[in-house]
């Protein structure tokens, strides 16, 4: 059976009511396998079930995909918990294979992280290896690194998370008899959150379900925004056609959102055409309108959603039930010091990268310690190429850097003279512009934006990527009027982003801040979606059809986190270029 449910339709209220129905049928709780995709989902299941068989212990097994697969292995290979690679030896591994094959980065730690991002793709969606490309590296050196990655888990009698899909995988292609005795297991499967399957997964769960092809799946294909991890809406809706008898039912009543708000997300969805076509109907009828504001410039648009914080404070409103939902995570930084101007309590859900860690903020920053006198190798050895300027390390061998040394180093290389001369004047020049102006200065006038072009072209990754970041790091110096002023608000606000990472276990009664992908399966009384701008949402990585209908269902999703008021926000100036409304609002709307 497959079971299409909506947004505050009740799917864990039917998956939970499915299980009781079965054994009150009959049915031998031990036999009865219910799969979700995080631990906590699976632990609130279990709880939520267990009330309902008013506290008795029954054996029903709920767990999540990794945990059910990681059971099969311990049993036929005699893995344990320490069998699964650690954190640390991986990112070892991944160190030395860098080295090894003097792959170029200027961010060791996130090429390691698009690398294992790449391996997991590969093992995840059974591809061939032969015949993938890499992203982040040449294609050969990938297969290597690939292969070595592989022989090390072998050598240390290891698995990683993926190994635990594609081994359980392989297990049941080659033993007929182990198969035979999990399906025994497992004669009735329940699967919640289905939109998000990868092909591994829906593998493993086929060859389970074959015996006896009890299968009950619940989902919503309109909120199916997991593709880089491999899911695709697609399993869910070419489901009928691998079950041919199998029943449709469609649970359209959602009990969370007000009327209006189901109203506009139901016309943003129907633009997408890979779906089940339904029409959604809320449970609440009239409400609050969807509010949506145009705003000049991010900063009025951050000081009225903080002003209409404090507004529905005021009215009672607890904190914890209005959520601010961004795009990417990068996006926080601005509303949080307008958060905390306002002495308003706000936790941020997901793991917010500290951006002046990033090597281009360090790049920055470096120009400007340049500017303000500091003459340190390391320095000048950060920032003489950046852009090219060809000047060998080998020129810069004194602990003190000095632009003399470095002409009598070219004394016979007209051309290189003139690039030091040029490169002086532009720091002397530097040192009497406010940070705003100087960053400006360092990406147009020195050729910054260029260096990281040619960078990007080289790591065949998008440049805007990059700009984006460095835009937001320009926009955080507007205010400061000296480089000293601005270093100490770096200072400040890595000690509070630290604060919030250690504290947000502990705080209750704070306004959450989150990504979309993060708000899934949550609610509250109020929901801000601010920045709904072309480039950030649909964001500007999407640009097959795939990618803007996986844009588009994530914004569903953030629209219907809201039950009783939504308010969302676009600005016509980002970054002091004019931007443009998403296409979503035009959507919404109409």
């Amino acid at each position: 059976m497959l079971v299409l449910a909506g947004p505050g339709s009740g799917k864990t209220t039917v998956i939970t009511e499915r299980t009781k129905y079965l054994i009150e049928q009959g049915v031998p709780p031990d036999k009865i396998l219910v799969i979700t995709y995080t631990k906590a989902a699976a632990n609130e299941m279990q709880n939520r079930f267990r009330k309902k068989m008013h506290g008795k212990h029954v054996p029903v097994r709920f767990g999540t995909f990794h945990a059910v697969f990681f059971t099969v292995l311990k049993g036929a290979y005699g893995f344990r918990g320490d069998s699964i690679l650690r954190e640390e030896m991986k990112n070892q591994f991944f160190k030395s294979m860098i080295e090894k094959y003097g792959l170029e980065t200027e961010d060791e730690s996130e090429l390691i992280q698009d690398l294992s991002s790449e391996i997991s793709k590969v093992k995840s969606e059974l591809l061939p290896l032969e015949h993938y490309y890499a992203l982040n590296c040449p294609a050969d050196d990938f297969r290597r690194i690939y292969k070595e990655y592989e022989n090390m888990l072998r050598k240390h009698r290891l698995i990683d998370f993926d190994d635990m899909l594609v081994m359980c995988y392989e297990l049941f292609r080659q033993r007929e008899d182990i198969l035979k005795a999990w399906q025994k297991q497992f004669a009735y499967i329940l699967i919640d959150e289905f939109q998000d399957i990868n092909k591994l997964q829906y593998e493993i769960v086929r060859m389970l379900a074959k015996e006896h092809e009890n299968l009950f799946i619940v989902g919503d294909d309109d909120q199916s925004i997991y593709r880089f991890r491999g899911a695709r809406p697609e399993f869910m809706l070419n489901f009928e056609e691998d079950y041919k008898d199998a029943k449709k039912v469609v649970l359209d009543v959602n009990y969370r959102c007000n009327e209006m708000v189901v109203c506009g997300a139901n016309r943003l969805i129907s633009h997408n055409d890979k779906r089940f076509v339904k029409k959604i109907k809320s449970a609440n009828s009239g409400g609050s309108p969807i509010d949506i504001r145009e705003y000049s410039s991010m900063m009025l648009e951050n000081k009225r959603i903080v002003e209409m914080i404090n507004e529905y404070h005021h009215k009672g409103v607890p904190y914890d039930e209005m959520a601010v939902l961004f795009r990417t995570n990068v996006q926080t930084r601005a509303l949080t010091q307008k958060l905390m101007e306002y002495n308003i309590p706000f936790h941020i859900k997901d793991r917010v990268p500290n951006m002046f860690e990033h090597w281009i903020a360090r790049d920055i920053c470096y120009y400007m310690k340049a500017a303000m006198g500091n003459r340190e190798r390391k320095t000048f050895l950060r920032i003489v190429n950046r852009p090219k300027r060809y000047i060998a390390r080998d020129a810069l061998y004194e602990k003190e850097f000095d632009f003399e040394q470095l002409r009598i180093f070219y004394e016979d290389k007209e051309w290189m003279l003139d690039r030091i001369d040029t490169m002086e004047r532009d720091i002397k020049l530097l040192k009497d512009f406010k940070p705003y102006a100087a960053i400006n200065y360092i990406r147009k006038g020195i050729g910054y934006n260029e260096y990281l072009k040619e960078y990007a072209a080289f790591r065949k990754i998008k440049d805007e990527e990059l700009f984006q970041l460095l835009d937001e790091i320009q926009e955080s110096a507007r205010s400061a009027q000296t480089f000293e002023e601005w270093f100490d608000y770096i200072r400040d606000y890595t000690v509070q982003l630290k604060e919030q990472m250690s504290q947000k276990k502990t705080q209750e009664n704070c306004v959450p801040l989150m990504t979309m992908h993060s708000a899934k399966g949550l609610e509250f009384k109020v929901v801000f979606i601010p920045d709904a701008n072309e480039g950030v949402t649909p964001h500007n990585k999407a640009i097959l059809d795939a990618d803007i209908e996986e844009e588009r269902r994530m914004f569903y999703v953030a629209m219907t986190r809201a039950k009783e008021h939504l308010h969302i926000s676009y600005v016509k100036e980002r970054y002091d270029k004019e931007v443009d409304a998403s296409r979503f609002i035009n959507e919404i709307v109409t």
